[in-house]
């Protein structure tokens, strides 16, 4: 009986570690955001509001594929040292703009 409740304890004991890393993952963040620029090595994406984000290590972005401007939805968790690593990242079709005073049609009358 004492060596089924000593691995029963183990068992449980085993798993706290994993348990525990899960708990101090970062919650997932969304921001959307253009495109400022990508940098040489397609590792990190600045935003044109200054927010810099990195890809997962490993990953890279494809070279021309997002231009200056471009709508990015971006997915990430913050790191403990402030990193905002991608963990997801589509594009964003932009809004067509309002049409301006100007630029309406006009009637006959």
């Amino acid at each position: 009986m004492k060596k089924l409740m000593l691995a029963g304890l183990v068992a449980v004991l085993g798993f706290a570690p994993v348990f525990a890393l899960a708990q101090a993952q970062a919650e997932e963040k969304i921001l959307v955001g253009q495109v400022l620029s990508v940098d040489q090595s397609g590792t990190q994406l600045t935003l044109k509001d200054g927010t810099t984000l990195l890809t997962p290590p490993g990953a890279t972005l494809r070279p021309g594929a997002l231009q200056e401007g471009t709508l990015v939805v971006a997915m990430y968790r913050e790191q403990e040292n402030g990193d905002k690593v991608l963990t997801r990242l589509s594009l964003r079709k932009s809004e067509p703009a309002p049409a301006t005073p100007s630029e309406s049609p006009k009637r006959s009358e």
